[in-house]
């Protein structure tokens, strides 16, 4: 199987007990899971990924916890709503941090999918640069890749959050920094000795950006080991 194709259908699962979603939105999360653990960004039941069904009011399309992102069947996903609750009983048990999905969702309209990946660059320099709060990359030809981004010159910050399991408290301190009036979150945040967090306008949008970031974290941490810092 190719990188990018999506993994083999499974046609014994009633997709989401019959809620109105779109098989092909199911069928994409699971092509995103397949690639990102083939590239070591999602092992060992790790990650979690979300599409926006609605708005108003929020329903999102989640990865169920505790499943292998690289082989996802159509029945390991759940859908719900704005207070990060399965809308149905029967569906699988939503991730743990499905509360900052929601967040991120609410907080910015124009969000339609949210990645999540524990990448070993991602988690290495969120522990080197936890004193700090974060760290910048610039210079880079890779930063075009980052919505609405025009030139290499460009200054990304990255947000590095301290690892919780008070996912409420954690989903609030987002939510601010979401909102700062002078200085929000731009791309996506890292969480100490976790993972990173990105987003897009669709599917295909926060994949390039998980592509990116994991891109230009290997090269800043190589970069460090080459100069022996």
């Amino acid at each position: 199987m190719s990188s990018l194709q999506t993994p083999p259908s499974d046609q014994s699962a009633t997709p989401l007990l019959g809620c109105q979603v779109d098989i092909a939105a199911i069928d994409g999360l699971r092509d995103v899971g397949a690639f990102f653990h083939q590239r070591g960004w999602s092992v060992g039941t790790s990650s979690n990924y979300s599409v926006l069904l609605q708005q108003d009011p929020l329903q999102l399309l989640l990865t169920a916890s505790g499943k292998d992102k690289g082989k996802l069947s159509r029945s390991d996903f759940v859908v719900v709503d704005a207070e990060g609750k399965g809308m149905d009983p029967r569906f699988p048990k939503p991730s743990a941090e499905t509360l900052l999905h929601v967040a991120i969702a609410e907080e910015l309209s124009e969000v339609g999918a949210i990645l999540h990946t524990h990448s070993i660059w991602g988690t290495l320099l969120s522990d080197l640069y936890f004193k700090e709060g974060g760290f910048s990359i610039e210079g880079y030809e890779m930063l075009k890749g980052l919505e609405g981004i025009k030139t290499h010159e460009h200054r990304e910050w990255v947000e590095i959050f301290d690892n919780t399991q008070d996912i409420p408290q954690l989903a609030q301190q987002l939510r601010t920094r979401l909102r700062h009036p002078e200085n929000p979150i731009q791309h996506g945040f890292l969480i100490r000795n976790h993972g990173l967090y990105t987003w897009g306008k669709d599917l295909f949008a926060a994949r390039r950006h998980i592509e990116i970031f994991e891109f230009l974290f290997e090269v800043l941490y190589r970069k460090r080991q080459l100069q022996g810092t």
